[in-house]
C-alpha cells in the first residue's frame, strides 16, 4: 500500500503522543534542583512578621515595612512649617497697604469733666443744679424732649467723640460753643454734653458723618 503514515499511526494515536509528553515533563520536572537554603531564607521575613504579631489572610503573617524618618527631612518640614507662618504674618499685617487687624472691642473714649460756671451749684447735688445731656445736638439745648439724663458738676464722663456743627450754647459766663460731646455716664446713660458744660483741654476724636 503506497502512500504517506500518518501522526497518529507512527505514534499509536493520540493517547500515546499524550503520555510520551508527561513523561519527559516528569522527567524534566525531576532535573529541577531547589537551590540550598531557599526555603529557609523566604521563611525569616515570614518569622519576623510573626514576632510583630499581625496576622495576614489565610494564617500567613505579612512582613509590615515602616518608613523610617529621616532627621534632615525632619529639620526641612519643620523650617518650611516656620517659613510658611512668618510669611502669613507679614502678609496680613506688615505689607505695604495691609489692613489694621485690632481686637473687635468697645470704642476708645476719653474721660470728661462736667462744669457748671454757677458756682452756687458746684457743691448741691440737686435737680434744680443738674445739667441736662441732650438727645440731638443740631436741635435747641432747651427745646421740650431733648433730653437724654442729667449730670453734675465735677462728674466723669466718658467722651466718644464730638461735632462741631452743633446749636451755639452760651453759658451763665457768656462762653459760647457750638461743640457737642457724645458721652455716657457712670450709669450707663448716653447723650450729648455742650461743649460749655466742661473746661476739657484734651483731644476727643469727630464723630462720624450722622452722628456718634
Amino acid at each position: 500500500m503506497s502512500g504517506t503514515v500518518g501522526a497518529g499511526s507512527r505514534y499509536g494515536g493520540d493517547g500515546e503522543v499524550e503520555a510520551l509528553l508527561r513523561a519527559k515533563l516528569r522527567a524534566a520536572d525531576e532535573e529541577i534542583e531547589t537551590p540550598g537554603g531557599l526555603w529557609e531564607r523566604v521563611k525569616e521575613p515570614v518569622a519576623g512578621a510573626s514576632s510583630a504579631g499581625a496576622p495576614a489572610p489565610g494564617g500567613r503573617f505579612a512582613v509590615a515595612w515602616w518608613p523610617q524618618r529621616h532627621p534632615y527631612a525632619v529639620v526641612v518640614a519643620v523650617a518650611a512649617a516656620v517659613a510658611a507662618v512668618v510669611l502669613g504674618v507679614w502678609w496680613v499685617l506688615l505689607r505695604p497697604g495691609a489692613t489694621d487687624v485690632r481686637p473687635a472691642g468697645p470704642p476708645r473714649t476719653v474721660p470728661l469733666t462736667v462744669y457748671n460756671s454757677e458756682a452756687a451749684c458746684r457743691s448741691p447735688h440737686t435737680l434744680e443744679c443738674a445739667l441736662r445731656l441732650a438727645e440731638d445736638p443740631h436741635r435747641a439745648y432747651a427745646a421740650r424732649g431733648n433730653t437724654a439724663g442729667r449730670v453734675w458738676h465735677g462728674e466723669v464722663l466718658a467722651a466718644r467723640c464730638v461735632v462741631t456743627d452743633g446749636q451755639l450754647v452760651r453759658d451763665e459766663e457768656g462762653v459760647t460753643s457750638s461743640r457737642w460731646y457724645r458721652v455716657r455716664t457712670g450709669e450707663g446713660e448716653e447723650g450729648w454734653l455742650p461743649g460749655v458744660r466742661t473746661r476739657n483741654t484734651r483731644e476727643v476724636p469727630e464723630c462720624p458723618t450722622g452722628g456718634g
